[in-house]
């Protein structure tokens, strides 16, 4: 049965050298009281050290808490530099290098003072896809030596090209390269884990935990079976304790036989949902909130672009929707009322509703099921979706693009591999040049000062998305508020521009390659380009509507 104790105490089991385990998306699910209790612990003794970390998506904020006031502000000092705003994973970088010396994980941008370290090679470790670090922990639990998958195969994380190292100072790889039933597979080995650091809504006498108001439900419950498979302890933060045997079964999330301590928060601001709100009844199923109250974004280029990638969602299919711009496509059918064309889902292991963008991406509005993050990605490793729209960060004339490194700015990938590996449609998103000033109105675009950042290298730094992989019945675009490219036969071939943009001027000059042009270079719809636009529903219906 469940030990309760404090923050502290849970601070003062874990060990020098520990392999640690934690689980969510964003802050959901992320245990901050211990966290701090972690960092208080370091800072006053030098104990823990040499920590060993494994997540799976970002776990942090980027700073976008400033709405935040928490019980752990009124504890810091007037000396220390970032008072608020810097929640998650961050927290156990806020005492300076040595706490954690390894980090292995999806998406480590998020955690600022973590990936400042990482940066400066004061910590080692791997970058590597998000569906194979929340699966892995189920491999670890069922005492298998590991995951076998083609995710990542001629991406960064492919030991042929980078092996997932986040900086200079990693030596071993992500992954080996093996053969099996004569065709290439990635092999990630499975590790003994020490610790997990949790986070439920509610626990019970007995340790069973319920996530009542967490908007995900992560992959706890198989970090929980991997700690306690490997001999190692389980650790579980809530806001809330419950009488025994009071808790429906079916609500609970992590049985109490794999549970060894409970931390009850001091404070609720401890736990919260997303990055930017502490509790949205309609993430977690209390209420459906109005499509109406969501929302509507203003007329500019994020907006066509959100449009145009909405354009090829076809009536009945399943969608993801990854962050940024992208993220955005969610509200232009909403917008559109096409909800009821489309199921949009993420990969956090929200099906149906709107997917939010940041500060709460991972979260839905009004979502009809929430599974499992893990078993999110059985469904999109096997190919379940039929469409994905995801970011542009760096595109090349192979039709490569990197959203994972720029510089020595360390991000990850998060789930941006998996999904790119077996969805039958993929549309990747971003503006043409980056800092650019624009206009949008009267159906046409306006470029009032080119940007200064060049996306279309090249080659890109880092390859996060290989073109040379593409399969046979894939179809990838890149969308842009200019033009949209097909990746075909290899090749980017230019097939639509924008209504006021000048083919010669504002793109082929603005590219270190030539694209193919297709013969029948298309306007993009000028609609797109204007206030009310009301098109879409016509169009992902074929007129039927």
């Amino acid at each position: 049965m469940a030990k309760f104790i404090s923050a502290r105490e849970a601070a003062e089991l874990i060990p020098d050298g520990a392999v640690i385990g934690v689980g969510g998306m964003g802050l959901s699910g992320f245990p901050e009281e211990v966290a701090c209790a972690i960092r208080d612990r370091y800072k006053e003794t030098g104990h823990p050290k040499n920590l060993e970390l494994h997540q799976g998506s970002a776990m942090g904020d980027h700073g976008y808490g400033n709405q935040f006031v928490g019980w752990d502000k009124q504890r810091r000092g007037d000396n220390d530099p970032k008072p608020e705003g810097v929640r998650g994973l961050s927290r156990l970088g806020e005492a300076g290098p040595g706490l954690v010396t390894k980090w292995y994980g999806a998406h480590v941008m998020s955690a600022d003072a973590l990936n400042a370290q990482a940066a400066k090679g004061e910590i080692t470790g791997n970058c590597i896809p998000q569906g194979v670090a929340v699966n892995l922990w189920r491999e670890i639990a069922a005492g298998r030596p590991g995951l076998l998958t083609k995710v990542g195969l001629g991406t960064f994380v492919d030991p042929r090209l980078e092996g997932g190292r986040m900086n200079e100072q990693t030596q071993e790889n992500a992954a080996e390269l093996v053969e099996f039933g004569g065709e290439e597979y990635l092999f990630y080995k499975s590790f003994p884990l020490n610790v997990a650091l949790l986070r439920g809504t509610v626990a019970d006498e007995k340790g069973n935990i319920s996530f009542m108001h967490e908007g995900i439900i992560n992959e706890g419950l198989a970090i929980a079976s991997a700690a306690h498979n490997s001999g190692g302890i389980v650790i579980v933060q809530v806001e809330y304790l419950a009488k025994a045997d009071s808790l429906n079964p079916k609500d609970v999330r992590i049985p109490g036989i794999l549970v060894d301590y409970v931390v009850q928060s001091t404070d609720p601001m401890a736990a919260w949902q997303a990055e930017g709100v502490y509790w949205e009844p309609s993430f977690s199923g209390q209420i459906r909130k109005p499509v109406a109250a969501i929302e509507r974004y203003p007329l500019d280029e994020r907006k066509v672009i959100a449009r145009r990638c909405a354009m090829e969602v076809e009536a009945g299919a399943v969608l993801n929707l990854g962050v940024g711009i992208s993220a955005n496509v969610g509200n232009i059918l909403a917008e559109e009322d096409c909800m009821d064309l489309v199921t949009m889902c993420s990969e956090s292991g929200m099906i149906g509703g709107v997917p939010c963008p940041l500060p709460n991406f991972g979260s839905s509005y009004n979502p009809e099921a929430t599974i499992e993050h893990n078993a999110s990605f059985d469904i999109i490793d096997g190919g379940g979706l039929d469409m994905t729209c995801l970011g542009l960060g760096e595109c090349d004339e192979e039709g490569n693009i990197n959203v994972s490194k720029f510089g020595k700015r360390l991000i990850g990938p998060g789930g941006f591999i998996d999904i790119t590996n077996a969805t039958k449609k993929v549309v990747f998103c971003g503006t043409f040049t980056g800092r650019s000033k624009l206009a949008v109105k009267d159906g046409r675009l306006e470029i009032l000062e080119e940007g200064t950042v060049r996306k279309f290298l090249k080659h890109v730094q880092q390859v996060t998305f290989a073109g040379g992989y593409v399969k046979p019945d894939q179809k990838v675009l890149y969308v842009t508020e200019r033009c949209v490219f097909e990746l075909s036969g290899g090749k980017m071939v230019l097939k639509e521009i924008a209504p006021g943009a000048d083919l010669q001027k504002d793109i082929l000059d603005q590219m270190d390659f030539v694209p193919l042009i297709a013969e029948d270079l298309k306007t993009m719809d000028d609609g797109l380009f204007r206030e009310e636009w009301g098109g879409l529903r016509t169009i992902l219906t074929g007129g039927n509507a």
